[in-house]
């Protein structure tokens, strides 16, 4: 008998509860207002900032000419004999110069991959990528060195405005991943030690193309 009186109470309780409203703790966080505060300089420059902090390397091209030549340029100051890339029009961009003979389909083997993005994040310095690209999941991940091409225009200021980027492009068929890469893979598992390049590539170039 007691237990049901108990359960009567608490059941009147919640019912004149529910009966009056409750004022919002924290109204603010209700509405649309963005939590951070806007941007004090150009989302390219604020990419280039963030990403570099990370410990990525950043380099700018005012157009393709520029970046085959800077990308060929790396490519031979490095050494790298077997570049992954199958994104055919980011194959181009090397120019004629590179020719086919560094290009590898093996990526467990290669020395570098090369790969685009769907999005650079300003805010967190992140590159965003998905599953429909053609390079895939893994590309930016198993190969020892990442190195990202990018256009102007797919730069965005925060998270949410890459994930409508990505929405907006594939409407009905949405990627079955999006990745956030931000910097070099990186760990503080092994002894509280920060150690780079153990789940995933131990460098990452993005070079920021304009257009």
């Amino acid at each position: 008998m007691s237990f049901s009186l108990s359960k009567e109470n608490i059941l009147r309780k919640i019912r004149q509860a529910l009966a009056q409203s409750t004022p919002v703790p924290f109204p603010k966080s209700e509405n649309n207002e963005n939590v951070f505060q806007p941007l004090s300089q150009e989302p390219e420059v604020e990419f280039a900032e963030q990403f570099s902090k990370l410990q990525g390397r950043f380099m700018y091209c005012v157009n393709r000419q520029e970046l085959a030549f800077q990308l060929n340029s790396l490519i031979n100051k490095q050494g790298w004999q077997k570049v992954y890339c199958i994104e055919t029009q980011l194959a181009d961009m090397l120019g004629p110069q590179f020719g086919t003979k560094k290009i590898t389909d093996d990526l467990a083997g290669c020395d570098v991959s090369i790969t685009g993005c769907e999005a650079l994040v300003a805010r967190t310095g992140s590159i965003v990528m998905s599953s429909a690209q053609p390079s895939g999941r893994n590309t930016s991940v198993y190969a020892p060195i990442h190195i990202c091409i990018a256009f102007t225009s797919q730069v965005v200021v925060d998270i949410k405005d890459a994930l409508l980027l990505v929405k907006e492009k594939y409407r009905n068929n949405p990627p079955s991943l999006i990745t956030f890469a931000t910097g070099p893979s990186r760990t503080a598992d092994i002894e509280k030690t920060l150690v780079v390049g153990v789940h995933g590539p131990k460098e990452v170039f993005c070079f920021l193309v304009e257009g």
